[in-house]
């Protein structure tokens, strides 16, 4: 399904969203969050902001992270199978960049699958660097994590429209 861009909505992610987030979270993740794990993030952890990527009312995407004094930490970014390959996943991850510098961050970090060439290419385009590996970091497989940092460059993010 072809997406027209300007279509798009980013806004921050409601209780009421979760059935479709874990939605996604399954078709996109080997080891997919459950209902429970959004809902405490959204309820218990004062450093979680979570985004979802809207087209039409239909949750398309989503992406979250903690902010932690000036670090933004990604926890997971996805994008339903059938929109996937036309840079709605760029789009996120820039969403996700720009409200990192609204909350004060100045550099950003995730971990991501040593194996999955696609998303590290995606994290590379915005500024992510490889600084480490965490062994067996997930548990489906014992797969390790690539862990990667990029500095948010505030007036870059401020002024970037979509």
């Amino acid at each position: 399904m072809s997406v027209d861009v300007n279509q798009l909505e980013f806004r921050f992610m409601t209780l009421a969203d979760i059935a479709a987030i874990v939605a996604i979270e399954e078709e996109a993740f080997s080891s997919p969050w459950t209902t429970e794990a959004f809902t405490n993030e959204l309820m218990n952890n004062m450093f979680a902001k979570y985004m979802v990527m809207e087209l039409s009312g239909e949750i398309i995407g989503y992406g979250g992270m903690w902010i932690i004094m000036d670090e933004a930490h990604v926890t997971n970014i996805a994008v339903r199978d059938d929109y996937r390959g036309q840079g709605l996943g760029d789009l996120l991850l820039g969403e996700l960049q720009r409200t990192a510098v609204f909350f004060g961050s100045a550099k950003m970090t995730l971990e991501v699958r040593v194996s999955n060439e696609i998303a590290q290419r995606l994290y590379r385009k915005h500024g992510f660097e490889p600084s480490g590996i965490r062994p067996r970091y997930y548990s489906d497989n014992d797969e390790d994590a690539l862990i990667m940092w990029a500095e948010l460059d505030r007036e870059r993010l401020k002024t970037e429209e979509l």
